[in-house]
């Protein structure tokens, strides 16, 4: 039996990775901004620990980790689920846009882990999976910010893996193509408040479109992409990279080409450049 503590469960992804736990026997916290939204199964169950927990507001972290502990006396996998989309050529977005989407997807998820981290270097195990994104390896029109946290997530991860191993604590990205969850309703996915005409025709503001029409109809489904996340996190072996959905593995492969691509003519002089005592 494991413990766990995802946040952002009160619906899609996260919601589906609790009750793929519970069904493993394992015990949850849910930590979310209204606990009172929390889907009835979940609520419902003695497995089930709710907490309040908005991870922009730093000072309430260490209160939510610490009611998990309390509760289950433990934590032995972190979910850092909690994020939302920004949509908006990089031009149209305002400052403050930018850093509210900064402060939830990327510092919100940094204040989580250095508050569970404690616990599990206490414990000397645990698992730490954050979320990203398919876009967090490939940068695309019209989610310029968006994929820039989500960036930021996969390369802390990366550190955090080679950080924390010598502590048994293990960590892993993540990387979802498009799911069918409510992550493009209006309620996880803003706009830029400003739009310039200019981008109108363009890839920027066709992803504007994309967004409305695909809504409900993504093609991944997170039951099973909750299902993967849970079996692969029960492996002795964790992949620093789980790469997710058959959107993901197909854009996976255009960048790896890409980078080849761009690596070949330019190789020989890129080497080139060290000092000749090199």
């Amino acid at each position: 039996m494991a413990v766990w503590f995802i946040t952002g469960a009160s619906r899609g992804l996260g919601a589906d990775i609790a009750r793929t736990a519970l069904r493993h026997g394992d015990q949850v916290t849910v930590a979310v901004r209204n606990p009172d939204r929390i889907p009835d199964d979940l609520a419902e169950s003695d497995d089930v620990l709710a907490v309040a927990l908005d991870v922009t507001r730093g000072q309430d972290v260490p209160v939510a980790v610490q009611a998990a502990v309390d509760r289950f006396g433990r934590i032995d996998v972190l979910v850092n689920n909690a994020g939302r989309g920004l949509l908006g050529a990089v031009e149209e977005i305002s400052d403050a846009e930018a850093r509210s989407l900064f402060d939830l997807n990327v510092f919100g998820l940094i204040d989580v882990t250095r508050a569970v981290l404690p616990v599990m270097r206490r414990q000397g195990s645990g698992t730490i999976v954050n979320i990203g994104s398919r876009s967090g390896f490939e940068g695309e029109p019209g989610v310029g910010l968006y994929s820039a946290s989500k960036f930021a997530v996969a390369g802390l991860t990366e550190a955090l893996a080679a950080e924390l191993a010598p502590f048994g604590i293990r960590a892993m990205v993540v990387e979802p193509g498009v799911l069918r969850t409510d992550f493009l309703d209006s309620s996880s996915l803003s706009t830029a408040g400003s739009r310039i005409p200019d981008y109108d025709g363009t890839p920027a503001h066709v992803t504007l479109d994309w967004a409305g029409e695909a809504n409900h109809t993504q093609l991944g489904d997170p039951v099973k992409g909750a299902a993967l996340i849970h079996e692969v996190v029960s492996q002795d072996k964790l992949p620093s990279h789980l790469y997710l959905g058959p959107d993901t593995i197909d854009r996976l492969q255009v960048v790896v080409a890409r980078i080849q691509e761009d690596l070949a003519p330019w190789r020989a002089k890129s080497a080139a450049t060290a000092h000749d005592d090199a």
